[in-house]
C-alpha cells in the first residue's frame, strides 16, 4: 500500500508539472506572437483632381491608366488602394493649382476637363470647425496660404471666414492647419458630397461653417 501511495503521488506531481510547463508555453506562445492588426478604414474624404467631371461620368470615363498621377509636378494626386482611381488626401499633399493643369492635359478621356484658371476649378469646399480654430489666439496660417483669398479673418466676431465662391478646395489650408495645430480645424467637403447634399459646387454658396 505505502508503495502505491508513492507510485501515486509521484503521478500527481508529474502530471501537475507536465500540465504547468504546457500552460506555461501556451502561455508565452500567443504572448509572442504577433497581433493581428484592424483593416484600415477606408477614407471618404478624398478629392477627384481639377477638372473632373461629376462623379458618375467620372466613373464612366475614368480607365485608371494613372497618367494624371504621372503629370502631377507635387505628387498631390494618387491612386486609390481600393479601386485604382486617381485621388488627392488634402491633408496630406494638397493640389497646388499648376497654371498650365498639367493632370487635365495628361487625361485622354475627358475624365478631366480644361478649365480656365485656377478660380474654375471646384474640388470642394473648405468648411471651418470654429471649436477648434486657434484663429481668435492668433493663427493665420491658413489665410496666409489660401492661393484664391478664400480666407479671412472677422476680427469682430475673432472667427475665421470662407468665402465660398473664392474657395475651390485645393485643400491647401487643410495641410497647413495640420501642419501648424494639434487639431486640424479646416477641411475640404468634397464636391461630390457637396452634390449629394443638394449643393452645388459650381454655385454661388452661402458660407459654410461648423461651431
Amino acid at each position: 500500500m505505502a508503495k502505491d501511495s508513492q507510485d501515486g503521488r509521484r503521478r500527481f506531481l508529474k502530471d501537475s508539472v507536465w500540465s504547468f510547463a504546457r500552460a506555461a508555453h501556451e502561455f508565452v506562445k500567443h504572448r509572442d506572437a504577433p497581433s493581428e492588426k484592424a483593416a484600415p478604414v477606408p477614407r471618404t474624404d478624398w478629392l477627384r483632381p481639377p477638372g473632373a467631371v461629376a462623379e458618375p461620368l467620372f466613373l464612366e470615363r475614368c480607365t485608371r491608366c494613372g497618367d494624371c498621377v504621372k503629370a502631377c509636378p507635387y505628387g498631390s494626386i494618387t491612386l486609390d488602394r481600393q479601386n485604382g482611381l486617381p485621388v488627392i488626401y488634402p491633408d496630406e499633399v494638397p493640389c497646388y493649382l499648376c497654371d498650365d493643369f498639367p493632370c487635365i492635359a495628361a487625361c485622354g478621356t475627358d475624365a478631366l476637363l480644361p478649365v480656365g484658371g485656377p478660380a474654375e476649378v471646384r474640388m470642394g469646399l473648405a468648411v471651418v470647425s470654429h471649436r477648434d480654430c486657434t484663429a481668435g489666439q492668433g493663427c493665420h496660417a491658413c489665410v496666409s496660404r489660401c492661393p484664391t483669398s478664400a480666407l479671412a479673418m472677422d476680427f469682430e466676431t475673432f472667427r475665421l471666414v470662407v468665402t465660398d465662391e473664392r474657395c475651390v478646395g485645393c485643400g491647401i489650408c487643410e495641410q497647413t492647419c495640420k501642419t501648424v495645430n494639434d487639431t486640424i480645424a479646416i477641411r475640404v467637403v468634397p464636391a461630390r458630397l457637396l452634390v449629394a447634399k443638394g449643393q452645388d459646387p459650381d454655385a454661388g454658396r452661402g458660407s459654410v461653417s461648423q461651431p
